[in-house]
């Protein structure tokens, strides 16, 4: 089935994504990894179905109903023994579990608006770029250097309002950020593995179904099934006024709020951006 039409037209079950991952990881898993002998012709990557299940101590049916997305529950501990085989990374194995449903899904938050602390808090940090992302990563609030850093934020539409979609759907965003391929592989993993818990929540599903039309490049990724844990790192933009800006990628889980997010672009040591991108705002 083509990849658009899985997110676009078709709702897909817990089960069946867990199938796909499941898929995934075992055709980017070499037998070398595991020790087995490379020897003798194989007609798809990876490893075989039947080596998987010997290797996980499962029976090879089971295993194999499992990734057709069979309606079957597997324990914790036969998930995290195929999760050993598929030498799966922490990220991954929580994404597993959660797709497996023994992780207890997480219900999405109706935030419409950040609460007034957090807005205090990004206004407090400015000139350094900062907002609040809700829980699909939609922009609840915005400091002002953020808006001069990408001024489209504040003329998107309610519905168009998310990191995501800003991203892979805005022209804007492909120009401003530099490497946007890498970035944005990178940032869609990470949203993967942020959301995976948000079972059965229509606006995640319709979000990723809009940003599949919208985007190849977002439904090759979603394809993938990747996942990977945030990590800070130093992020580059061409900006059209203020030049190259330079900034160290931060993001912050505020306790009172566990389901939003804080995101803030810290100066870099050596570094003028936040200086630069001020001065624009002052001669305009």
């Amino acid at each position: 089935m083509d990849v658009v039409e899985t997110w676009s037209n078709v709702r897909v079950e817990p089960r069946d994504e867990l199938a796909q991952f499941l898929r995934t990881r075992r055709a980017s898993l070499g037998p070398e990894a595991v020790g087995l002998p490379t020897s003798g012709r194989r007609r798809t990557p990876g490893l075989r179905r039947e080596e998987v299940a010997l290797l996980a101590g499962v029976s090879v049916s089971w295993y194999t109903w499992l990734e057709q997305g069979r309606p079957i529950r597997a324990s914790r501990e036969v998930l995290l023994a195929i999760a050993r085989t598929l030498q799966l990374t922490p990220t991954e194995n929580a994404h597993l579990l959660a797709l497996a449903d023994r992780a207890e899904p997480v219900p999405a938050p109706e935030s419409d608006h950040a609460p007034d602390q957090l807005v205090r808090l990004i206004e407090a940090m400015a000139p350094s770029p900062a907002y609040v992302l809700g829980p699909r990563w939609e922009f609840l609030a915005w400091n002002r250097p953020q808006a001069l850093l990408f001024p489209a934020i504040e003329r998107l539409a309610a519905a168009d309002r998310n990191l995501l979609w800003v991203v892979f759907a805005t022209a804007e965003a492909r120009s401003l950020i530099v490497d946007w391929p890498s970035e944005s592989r990178r940032m869609l993993t990470q949203f993967r593995a942020d959301t995976d818990r948000l079972h059965d929540d229509p606006a995640l599903e319709e979000l990723i179904a809009r940003l599949t039309r919208a985007s190849p490049e977002f439904a090759d990724g979603w394809a993938r099934h990747d996942v990977a844990p945030f990590e800070s790192r130093v992020r580059r933009y061409a900006h059209p006024r203020a030049g190259t800006l330079i900034f160290e990628y931060q993001l912050l889980v505020p306790a009172e709020f566990a389901h939003l997010r804080v995101v803030v672009q810290l100066p870099v040591a050596g570094d003028h951006s936040t200086e630069r991108l001020a001065a624009w705002h002052q001669v305009v």
